[in-house]
C-alpha cells in the first residue's frame, strides 16, 4: 500500500499492454477519500481508485527533477532514463551521460551551443566539469590521446533521422578548431564531407539528409596535436536507391544537385532536362527537399571537389556516367516471343543513343547485353534471350554497379588527396582518433540481406560496448576499494559466433550457396535449418512453405526474408555487361570497373560476395577498435514528423533498446547500480533509525551509513561500502524504500485501521452471502449460454470450412483457365503482328525499289541529255572554228551550250512541277475517296439511289430518275412486253449464235406458268410457283425469292417481330458491301477469263456439264462475295433437305434491309442449280434483271 501526498512525485503505470510502453512520471495534485488524482509528465489527468493503488510507486528524488549524468538516477531503469531525456529535452538540453557515454537527442532546430565560445569552454576539460555536450566528448578523445599516446575513437550510432551524421561533423570541427594549425589538410578534411553527403546521403522519410553509408573516419595527428592526414573507410552503400526509391524518398543528392545547379550549355552536351523527366528521380514522387537548396550545394560540391584535387576533366566523365544512368532509367521494352521462350527489345530511343554515346559503346552492343545473356558451355558461348522482367533486372543491376564503383573510385580519390602515408624512416608513432558513423540496428516489416549484415555490425558493436562498459565498471569498483565477486551479464557472443564466428555460420552457408550456379534460396534455407536448428538463438520457419528465418540479436528477435538473399549477396555482373565495359573508349568507366575487368579475364576467379567483403572490413574495423580507447555516442530521435520540442515517448523506448542502452541498465543492475554518497544515504533513510542527525551535523559519515544498513539490510547482505560511495543491489534500495514508507505510513495506518476495520466487516459479511447466491446463479447461466453458444458456432465453422474448399477449388480451375486464354491470345496476336509486319516490310521494299527505280531513270534520261548538248558544243565549236578564230568559236559555242544547258534545267523543273502537281492531285482524290468511304451510309438509302431509274417502267410508282454513276448504259429505250437476256452482261463465247429477238416474255409466259397466271404484274401473294417444280424445297425457295422481290418493291410490309442477328456486319460500310456483291468492273479480266473456259468446256464432249458447274461456281465466288443471314439460312435448309416449313416462314424471322433482299435474290439464284429453262424475272423491272444472273429458283 503506497500513501501519496499532494505535490508528491510517483510513477504512473497505465498498463496498456503495448511493447514499448513505460511507467510515466506523474505529480498528486489531490488526495481524496481513498482516491488520488495525478498529473502525468504529459499533461493528462489520471485518477487513481483504492484498488488499483498498485499502479503507482513513489519516484525517487533523482528522477523529479533530472540529472546530467543517469548513473546518479535512483531509478535506473526505463522509465527513469526516458523521464530524465524528457525533462532535459523540453529544457532544450540534448545532450547526457551514462558514465563516459553520451547521448544526444536530435532538437530538430538550430541551438547556439556550438559557437567558437563553446569550444574554448570545453577546451582541456574533464567529463563532469561542464555541463553534457558533443564538444566535451571531442576534447576527451583529443588530449586522452595526448596525455596517454593511445589511440581514441568514437562510435556514433543511432537510427536513421537520429543526427549521427550531424554529431560527426561537428566533431570533425571541434579537433580541428582545438588542433590549432588551420592547415590545408584541415579544410580537405573537412571539405570531404560535402562530397560524401552528394553521393552517399538521400531524402527518405526519416531524415532529409539520410546517410545510406557506414563510414569511419580516421583522423591522424603529429606529435604536436596537429591534424597531418585522414582516411576514410566506407560499408555497404545502398545501391538500389538508384533504381527504386520509396513513396516521399528522393535518389542521391548529387542528381538533383546536378540537374538544378548545372549550365544549360553542359545540361545540353548531356542531354539531360528537369528532375521530373527521370523515373529514376521520380519514384518516389518528390523531386524537392524544403531543408535543401540544391542549386546552393552543387556549388559547394565542385568547390570542396577543387580542394580535394578532383580535375575538370573527372568532374566531367562523373557528369557523363550521372547522366547516362539518368538516360539508361528512361529505356523501354518490348516483350518479345522467339521459338517460344520469352524475349524481349529494347526499344530505340533518343535516351538509349545518348546513354549509349556517354559511356562510348556501340548502341547495338547496349541492346545485346540488356535483353541477352552468354554462357559459356564446354568452352562455346551460348546466348540465351531474357524476358521483360530479366531484361530490366539486368539494367538496374548494370546502373546499380556502375553507381557503386563510381563512390568507390570517389572515396579512394579522397583518401589520395588527404591520406599521408607515415614515413618509413620516422621513429615516431603518430596516433589517431577514429569517428565511426555507422548505421544502428533495424527491424523492418521485411528485413533481407541488407538488415542481416547491419545487424551483424550491430552485434559487434554491442559486444565491444559490453566489454567496455563492464570494464568501467570494475575499475570503478577498484578504484573504490570494495570487495566484489564476478558479475554475470548478458553475452551476445553466442548470437556472434552463429552469425559469423564459428565454422558453418550463417554468412558462411550464405556464401557457399551463392557459389553455386543452382543455389537457391530454398537449398539455403534448408542448410541453415539444419545446421542451426538447435541452436537457442535461431528460430527457424514454422513450416516448409515459409521463407523465413529468425535471429535472436541483442535488441530482440529479427526474421530475416530470405527472397533475394543469394542475388544481393552474389553483387556481380554477368560477363557481357563486363565485355561491353571492356568495349568502351571511355578510360574512365574502363577504370572504375578494372577489377571486374580482370577478374572477367581470369575465369577460373571468382569475385569476392558482398558478406564476405563486408565481413573482411568489418573484421578490420573492430581490430582498429579494440586498440582504441572507445567513447560512445548514442544519438536518438525524439519523432517521426521532425518537428522541433516533440517527444515520442514509444520511439525513444524502441531506439534504447534497439541501441542496446537496456543492456548497459541490466549490467549496471548485475553489479552495484545503486550507488550514494554518504551524506545523501544518511539524509534520506536516516528515519529508519532513530536518534540519527542530518548529514551537516554529522562526523563520521562513513560509519552512520553502516550502522544503517547494518540494521536495515543485515551484516551478511550483499552491500559494500567504498572510500566515498555506499554501493547496492536494486531490491536493496527497493528495501529501504519500502521501509522508509513503512516507517511514515505506520502510525496513519495505526489509526485508521480500528475504525475502518469494524465498518468494513460488516460490510463484508453481508456482501460474501450476496455474491455467493450471485455468482453461482451466474455461472450456471453462463455454462448453458456458452454451451449454446460454442454449438452454433462449430456448425458454422464446418460450413464456413467446406465453403472455402469449394471456393479454393473453383478459383484454382478459374486460374488455369484463364492462364490458357491468356496464353492462347497471345499466341493468336504474336502470329498475326509477325504476319502483319512481313507484309508491311514486303510493301516497303517494293516501293522503295520503285522509287529507285525511277530516280535512276531520271537520272540516266538528265545524262543522256548532257550528254548529248555536250556533244552538240563539241560540234558546233567545229563549225565555228571555221568562221571564226578558235577563241571566238569556243566562246560561241559555250554560250550556246550554256542556253541548251538553262532549257534543259527548265524542263527539268516543269516536269519536277508537273509530276508535283500529279502527285497532290492523287492525294487529295485518294483523300476524298477515303472520307467518303468512312462516312456512314444507309443501307436503303444505298440500294433506292442505284436502283431509283426502276421507276420509269411504271411498274413501281415515284421511282423515276437518272440512274447512277457507274449505271448509265442500263438506260435503254423500253420495249413493251419484252425481257432482255441476263447472259448479255456477260456475254459467253459460243460458236453458233443465236438471234434472242424471237424470245418474248408473254410467250414463255404463257408455255410455262402454272395454272391461269399470266405474264402481267399483280401485287397479291402466291399460293404456288409460277414454274412447276418437282422438289419441295424448290418450291418454297421458288416462293421465298418472291416475298423478297414484293417487298424490296415495296408492296409487301415487312414483318413485325425481329429477332437480332448480328454479326458485326453493320459496322461494315454500305459502299463495301455492294462493291464486295456486285462490282463487275473490278473482276473483269477474271470474268472474261472464266467465259473463255466454259465457252471451251462446252464445246468439248463427255464432262461438260460437270466443268461448267466448276466454273459457274467461281463466277458465283466472284459475284456474291458475302452473303447476308437470311440467304445462308434458306441455303442451309434448302441444302439439308429441311421442308417441313410452310408458306413463307423463312422470312418472317426479321425485317430486313433493302441490301440483304438484293442479297438474298442473287444469291439464291446462283447456288441452287436446276437444269431447264432460266425464266428469272417474273415480276422483276428488265433493268433488275440485267443485274443477276442464272437464277432457276425464281417462280
Amino acid at each position: 500500500f503506497v500513501v501519496a501526498f499532494q505535490g508528491d512525485y510517483v510513477w504512473l503505470d497505465l498498463k496498456t499492454g503495448r511493447e514499448f510502453v513505460v511507467p510515466v512520471g506523474a505529480v498528486v495534485k489531490l488526495c481524496d477519500s481513498g482516491q488520488i488524482q495525478v498529473l502525468d509528465d504529459e499533461g493528462r489527468e489520471h485518477w487513481i481508485l483504492p484498488q488499483n493503488a498498485t499502479n503507482i510507486k513513489p519516484m525517487h528524488p533523482t528522477s523529479i527533477h533530472g540529472v546530467e549524468d543517469m548513473i546518479r538516477l535512483g531509478d535506473l531503469n526505463e522509465a527513469g532514463i526516458l523521464r530524465n531525456l524528457l525533462i532535459r529535452y523540453n529544457e532544450c538540453v540534448i545532450y547526457t551521460y551514462t558514465g563516459s557515454i553520451l547521448v544526444a537527442v536530435n532538437p530538430y532546430q538550430l541551438l547556439p551551443i556550438y559557437t567558437p565560445d563553446h569550444i574554448r569552454l570545453y577546451t582541456n576539460k574533464k567529463i563532469g566539469e561542464m555541463p553534457p555536450h558533443i564538444f566535451a566528448i571531442a576534447d576527451n578523445c583529443y588530449f586522452n590521446m595526448q596525455r596517454n599516446n593511445k589511440d581514441q575513437c568514437c562510435i556514433i550510432s543511432g537510427e536513421s533521422g537520429a543526427g549521427k551524421t550531424e554529431s560527426t561533423k561537428l566533431i570533425l570541427q571541434f579537433l580541428a578548431a582545438i588542433s590549432g594549425q588551420h592547415s590545408w589538410i584541415e579544410q580537405q578534411v573537412l571539405e570531404a564531407n560535402p562530397i560524401l553527403e552528394a553521393f552517399g546521403n538521400a531524402k527518405t522519410i526519416r531524415n532529409d539528409n539520410s546517410s545510406r553509408f557506414g563510414k569511419y573516419i580516421d583522423i591522424h595527428f603529429n606529435k604536436r596535436g596537429a591534424i597531418e592526414g585522414a582516411k576514410i573507410e566506407q560499408y555497404l552503400l545502398e545501391k538500389s536507391r538508384v533504381c527504386r526509391q520509396a513513396a516521399d524518398e528522393r535518389n542521391y543528392h548529387i542528381f538533383y544537385c546536378m540537374l538544378r545547379g548545372m549550365s544549360p550549355e553542359l545540361k545540353k552536351k548531356l542531354g539531360l532536362g528537369l528532375a521530373t523527366d527521370y523515373p529514376y528521380l521520380t519514384m518516389g514522387n518528390c523531386t524537392k527537399c524544403d531543408s535543401r537548396d540544391d542549386l546552393k550545394e552543387y556549388s559547394s560540391i565542385l568547390s570542396a571537389m577543387k580542394v580535394l584535387m578532383f580535375t575538370e576533366t573527372e568532374n566531367w566523365e562523373i557528369s557523363k556516367l550521372l547522366a547516362a544512368i539518368l538516360h539508361m532509367g528512361k529505356l523501354r521494352y518490348e516483350a518479345r516471343c522467339y521459338d517460344n521462350l520469352d524475349a524481349c527489345v529494347v526499344v530505340r530511343s533518343p535516351d538509349l543513343s545518348t546513354a549509349a554515346s556517354l559511356m562510348e559503346v556501340d548502341i547495338k552492343d547496349v541492346m545485346s547485353c540488356l535483353t541477352t545473356r552468354t554462357l559459356i558451355t564446354r568452352g562455346e558461348n551460348v546466348s540465351t534471350p531474357l524476358s521483360m522482367e530479366q531484361g530490366l533486372d539486368v539494367r538496374d543491376a548494370f546502373v546499380k554497379g556502375i553507381y557503386g564503383r563510381l563512390f568507390v573510385w570517389i572515396v579512394d580519390k579522397i583518401n589520395a588527396a588527404i591520406f599521408r602515408p607515415p614515413s618509413c624512416e620516422s621513429k615516431i608513432i603518430r596516433r589517431s582518433i577514429g569517428l565511426l558513423d555507422i548505421f544502428g540496428f533495424e527491424n523492418f516489416i521485411v528485413n533481407s540481406f541488407e538488415q542481416l549484415c547491419i545487424n551483424f555490425a550491430n552485434e559487434n558493436l554491442q559486444q565491444f560496448f559490453v566489454r567496455h562498459v563492464f570494464k568501467l565498471e570494475q575499475e570503478e569498483y577498484n578504484l573504490e576499494d570494495i570487495n566484489w565477486q564476478h558479475i554475470e551479464f548478458t553475452d551476445n557472443q553466442d548470437a556472434l559466433d552463429m552469425i559469423g564466428n564459428k565454422p558453418m555460420n550463417i554468412i558462411s552457408l550464405i556464401d557457399e550457396e551463392s557459389k553455386f550456379p543452382k543455389g537457391t534460396e530454398s537449398t539455403m534455407l534448408y542448410k541453415l535449418n539444419s545446421q542451426h536448428k538447435l541452436n537457442t538463438n535461431y528460430h527457424p520457419p514454422k513450416n516448409t512453405y515459409e521463407t523465413q528465418f529468425g535471429i535472436q540479436h541483442f535488441a530482440g528477435v529479427v526474421h530475416y526474408e530470405t527472397r533475394g538473399f543469394l542475388e544481393k549477396n552474389r553483387d556481380s555482373l554477368h560477363t557481357d555487361i563486363i565485355q561491353l565495359v571492356h568495349s568502351s573508349k571511355n578510360k574512365f568507366i574502363k577504370q572504375i570497373f578494372q577489377a571486374d575487368v580482370t577478374m572477367g579475364m581470369e575465369t577460373r576467379k571468382r569475385s569476392p560476395t558482398l558478406s564476405s567483403q563486408f565481413k573482411l572490413s568489418l573484421e578490420l574495423l573492430m581490430r582498429t577498435l579494440n586498440v582504441c580507447q572507445p567513447f560512445f555516442v548514442r544519438c536518438i530521435k525524439p519523432n517521426e514528423l521532425k518537428k522541433p520540442m516533440l517527444f515520442d515517448r514509444e520511439l525513444c523506448v524502441r531506439q534504447l533498446r534497439y541501441s542496446g542502452m537496456m543492456e548497459t541498465i541490466r549490467i549496471r543492475r548485475a553489479g552495484y547500480p545503486i550507488r550514494y554518497t554518504f551524506g545523501e544515504f544518511v539524509d534520506r533513510y536516516r528515519v529508519l533509525m532513530p536518534g540519527v542527525k542530518p548529514a551537516n551535523r554529522q562526523d563520521d559519515l562513513r560509519g552512520t551509513c553502516q550502522k544503517i544498513v547494518e540494521a536495515v539490510l543485515g551484516r551478511d547482505d550483499d552491500w559494500e561500502i567504498g572510500k566515498t560511495k555506499i554501493f547496492l543491489k536494486d531490491h536493496h534500495d527497493m528495501q529501504l524504500e519500502i521501509d522508509r514508507d513503512k516507517t511514515i505510513t505506520d502510525k496513519a495506518i495505526l489509526i485508521q485501521k480500528a475504525v475502518r476495520g469494524m465498518k468494513e466487516r460488516t460490510n463484508f459479511l453481508r456482501m460474501r452471502r450476496s455474491v455467493t447466491l450471485i455468482q453461482k446463479m451466474w455461472r450456471g447461466y453462463r455454462c448453458r449460454k456458452d454451451y449454446s453458444a460454442m454449438r452454433v458456432g462449430f456448425l458454422r465453422l464446418q460450413a464456413l470450412y467446406r465453403a472455402r474448399k469449394l471456393f479454393v477449388t473453383y478459383q484454382l480451375a478459374r486460374t488455369c483457365v484463364t492462364q490458357i486464354q491468356a496464353r492462347c491470345r497471345g499466341f493468336m496476336v504474336r502470329r498475326s503482328f509477325w504476319r502483319q509486319l512481313h507484309a508491311v516490310i514486303t510493301i516497303q521494299a517494293y516501293a522503295r525499289g520503285m522509287i529507285a527505280r525511277r530516280v535512276t531513270q531520271r537520272l540516266r534520261a538528265e545524262h543522256r541529255r548532257r550528254q548529248k548538248a555536250e556533244g552538240q558544243r563539241l560540234v558546233e565549236e567545229e563549225r565555228l572554228r571555221n568562221q571564226m578564230t578558235v577563241r571566238r568559236a569556243r566562246a560561241e559555242a559555250e554560250r550556246s551550250h550554256k542556253e541548251r544547258l538553262a532549257e534543259l534545267t527548265r524542263q527539268e523543273e516543269e516536269r519536277e512541277m508537273e509530276a508535283r502537281e500529279e502527285a497532290r492531285r492523287k492525294k487529295e482524290m485518294v483523300e476524298q475517296v477515303e472520307r467518303e468511304r468512312q462516312q456512314p451510309v444507309d443501307h436503303s438509302d444505298m440500294v433506292d439511289q442505284m436502283f431509283g431509274f426502276l421507276g420509269n417502267t411504271g411498274a413501281l410508282p415515284n421511282l423515276e430518275g437518272q440512274g447512277p454513276a457507274g449505271f448509265e448504259d442500263l438506260e435503254v429505250a423500253l420495249r413493251a412486253e419484252e425481257e432482255e437476256d441476263l447472259d448479255e452482261a456477260l456475254p459467253l463465247p459460243d460458236d453458233e449464235k443465236e438471234d434472242l429477238s424471237e424470245y418474248k416474255f408473254s410467250k414463255f409466259a404463257t408455255m410455262y406458268f402454272q395454272g391461269t397466271t399470266t405474264h402481267k404484274y399483280v401485287r397479291r401473294p402466291l399460293k404456288q410457283p409460277l414454274l412447276f417444280h418437282e422438289d419441295e424445297g424448290d418450291q418454297l425457295a421458288a416462293l421465298a425469292v418472291w416475298i423478297t422481290v414484293l417487298r424490296f418493291m415495296g408492296d409487301l410490309p415487312e414483318p413485325k417481330y425481329h429477332t437480332a442477328i448480328s454479326d458485326g456486319s453493320e459496322k461494315i460500310p454500305v459502299m463495301t458491301k455492294i462493291y464486295e456483291t456486285l462490282s463487275k468492273r473490278t473482276y473483269k479480266r477474271e470474268l472474261q477469263e472464266l467465259q473463255t473456259v466454259e465457252g471451251e468446256n462446252s464445246s468439248n464432249d463427255g464432262g461438260g456439264g460437270q466443268k461448267k458447274n466448276s466454273v459457274r461456281h467461281k463466277l458465283v465466288s466472284l459475284t456474291l462475295k458475302r452473303k447476308s443471314k437470311i440467304t445462308e439460312e434458306v441455303t442451309r435448309r434448302l441444302m439439308d433437305g429441311d421442308y417441313s416449313l410452310q408458306g413463307n416462314s423463312m422470312l418472317e424471322d426479321r425485317p430486313t434491309s433493302n441490301l440483304e433482299k438484293l442479297h438474298f435474290i442473287i444469291g439464291n439464284g446462283i447456288l441452287r442449280k436446276r437444269p431447264g429453262p432460266n425464266p428469272c424475272t417474273c415480276h422483276l423491272p428488265s433493268r433488275l434483271m440485267q443485274l443477276s444472273v442464272d437464277s432457276p429458283l425464281v417462280p
